[in-house]
């Protein structure tokens, strides 16, 4: 479940980065982008929750790469 997470976190993270982008650009209506907001806010409340119900960090969704370092910013 763990690794499962992590992956639904990382496409998370990226889509946030993406929205904020098209936010920042003036590419969306205002409609839009409140619609994106809530979404986001679920979507991070829902990680929340599955993280709690199996006993996960945030940091131990933060997989060591090695030399590579983390795999999700910090």
């Amino acid at each position: 479940m763990k690794l499962v997470l992590t992956v639904v976190e990382l496409l998370r993270q990226l889509v946030e980065r993406q929205a904020l982008r098209r936010v920042d650009q003036g590419d969306l209506t205002e409609d839009e982008e409140e619609r994106i907001g809530l979404t986001l806010m679920l979507l991070e409340d829902r990680m929340t929750e599955l993280r709690e119900r199996f006993g996960l960090s945030q940091e131990d969704l933060n997989l060591d790469l090695g030399p590579l370092g983390p795999l999700l910013p910090r």
